[in-house]
């Protein structure tokens, strides 16, 4: 009857099975015995499990301009519903694991490709023989806290487990410097932009040229990802490359060495000052990089392939994390009192409390609209334009792939080009709502969890073929 892994008719015994509750229950079975749910169930895979799938209403009409002829018509009227289910496109892991999923894989592609090259996405392999490193900038402290030091014992006198919930607190809660975390984390993104503007000036006085001659001569591209520490503290991981005077394309100058990049990167950051004003009874601030500044070289030999790929693996893991690993929401916070509802660790409930009581003196920081990301209001992923291809790129060549598929179904041409098959399209969308019913995000999660297995069975056959293969 379906393509589901049980009959409608099981689906009760095998949500009993899982300890589903009754509500949830009934609503499985409604949906399960409802006309259409076949076509609801391939809505769901076509947006890969979606969590939180967006519902539209509308029609499209594609006609032959020359004869008026109908070549293609589409209307939501005939699906479940009333209603077509796209994918939300959260990158957010913990909103909808399946789109972070595939947000995870663009960004993996992006970072790998201004590391290795990829001719599909417009960046030579010879990037390979640029200099690359793998950046980390980091906070500074605002207080002591409890942590795993390669003593083995904390200050605090214990030994914790690396899932200690009070690793990342403050040890004295009462002298930690919250106000200073939310103010730093809400500047971050402002250090990251002078640290770029300084690390051109540093790579210019090693090379000995000045910064106009440098841009002449030289270009330096990067990918970055945020990622929260457990301490609420925001830092960067970045790939940063040196490629020629017009980019990936051609040689970087005999002079531009990874020890050139490296030394230069140390030396911005130690450099970059970001001054918040005095304020009420807040004394002005200097805000600074911290002291930790982690660069390692990356290799560009085959036996370093899997450095190669474990870094793009890295930057795209934490590109669908936020501040969760602090124990906060992942929502913003509307007023101080939904606290008091909300069970929160102790140490992140400060830094948001910090972020309101914060909110009058700063107006302009909008620090309690930024409170449920303990006030970082930065891009969690950016990179420089000519580091490699876009998002946007990518999501249009998936976009374009479905769009063939659709056509070849229909018995329409591939290509559908005003210019070439002088087509007429019209179309009329509007929202209809988002999300699930209990019922069906049960459904949903199993259909998303049936092809998260599936993708990983083909990863480890293909895996096991390529070994083979060698041999």
């Amino acid at each position: 009857m379906t393509q589901f892994p049980v009959p409608p008719a099981a689906v009760a015994d095998v949500a009993a099975a899982a300890g589903t509750d009754p509500t949830t229950l009934a609503d499985l079975l409604r949906v399960a015995n409802t006309p259409g749910f076949d076509r609801w169930q391939e809505q769901i895979r076509r947006t890969g499990g979606c969590s939180d799938p967006i519902h539209l209403q509308g029609w499209t009409i594609t006609k032959d301009r020359a004869t008026a002829e109908t070549l293609y018509s589409y209307s939501t009227a005939s699906e479940p519903g009333g209603r077509l289910r796209v994918a939300c496109g959260n990158r957010r892991a913990s909103r909808c694991p399946s789109c972070a999923w595939m947000y995870a894989g663009d960004t993996y592609h992006l970072i790998r490709a201004g590391i290795t090259g990829d001719e599909n996405k417009d960046i030579p392999a010879t990037v390979r023989d640029h200099p690359r490193v793998f950046a980390t900038l980091t906070a500074p402290s605002f207080g002591p806290v409890h942590n795993r030091p390669s003593s083995g014992r904390c200050r605090c006198g214990a030994q914790h487990w690396e899932d200690d919930p009070a690793l990342g607190t403050a040890l004295d809660p009462e002298r930690y410097d919250y106000a200073g975390a939310v103010l730093w984390n809400n500047h971050a993104g402002q250090l990251w932009q002078r640290f770029t503007i300084y690390l051109r000036r540093e790579i210019a006085a090693r090379a000995g040229v000045s910064q106009r001659a440098l841009a002449d001569a030289c270009k330096v591209a990067f990918g970055k990802v945020a990622e929260f520490q457990k301490r609420g503290a925001v830092h960067f991981h970045a790939v940063v490359r040196l490629d020629g005077p017009d980019g990936p394309g051609t040689e970087p100058p005999a002079w531009a060495t990874v020890a050139l990049l490296d030394d230069a990167i140390r030396a911005a950051a130690a450099r970059v000052r970001v001054l918040v004003p005095a304020a009420g009874t807040h004394p002005e601030r200097e805000l600074r990089w911290g002291t930790q500044v982690d660069v390692q070289p990356i290799g560009g030999l085959a036996d370093d392939e899997l450095t190669e790929q474990a870094v793009a693996a890295y930057v795209a893991k934490y590109a669908t994390k936020a501040a969760e690993t602090t124990g906060t929401i992942d929502r913003r916070i509307g007023e101080l009192a939904e606290l008091d509802r909300i069970n929160l660790p102790d140490h992140t409930r400060r830094l948001i409390e910090a972020c309101w009581h914060l909110n009058d003196t700063y107006p302009d920081r909008l620090l309690a609209h930024w409170s449920h990301m303990l006030g970082f209001r930065g891009h969690f992923s950016t990179k420089s334009r000519a580091y490699s291809t876009t998002l946007g790129a990518l999501r249009q060549v998936r976009a374009d792939y479905r769009a063939r598929q659709e056509r070849q179904a229909r018995g329409l041409p591939e290509d559908l080009d005003d210019a070439e098959c002088s087509t007429l399209v019209l179309a009329h969308w509007t929202y209809a709502g988002h999300g699930h019913t209990p019922g069906e995000s049960w459904l949903a999660q199993t259909i998303a969890r049936d092809m998260r297995q599936g993708r990983e069975i083909a990863r480890e056959v293909k895996a096991e073929l390529d070994t083979e293969g060698e041999w």
